[in-house]
C-alpha cells in the first residue's frame, strides 16, 4: 500500500495529488478494476488472444505506413 508523508507547509491537495500519482505508477487502480468481477479462465484466454491480435494488427499497420 503506497503512502505519502505530508511535508511541512504542503497543502492537502498537493499531497493527495502525489498519492494519486504513486497509486497510478504502482497500477493499483487497474488491479482493482480487473478484480472487480470474476473472469472465467476461458474469458481471460479470449481477452489475451484478442489483445495480442490487436497489437499485431497495429504493429503491421504502422510498418506499412512508414
Amino acid at each position: 500500500m503506497p503512502g505519502v508523508h505530508i511535508r511541512e507547509n504542503e497543502s492537502f491537495e498537493k499531497a493527495l495529488r502525489r498519492f494519486n500519482k504513486t497509486c497510478m505508477k504502482e497500477g493499483i487502480l487497474s488491479e482493482i478494476r480487473k478484480r472487480q468481477h470474476f473472469e472465467k479462465p476461458s474469458e481471460r484466454r479470449k481477452r489475451k488472444i484478442n489483445s495480442a491480435k490487436r497489437k499485431l494488427l497495429k504493429r503491421d499497420f504502422v510498418q506499412r505506413n512508414r
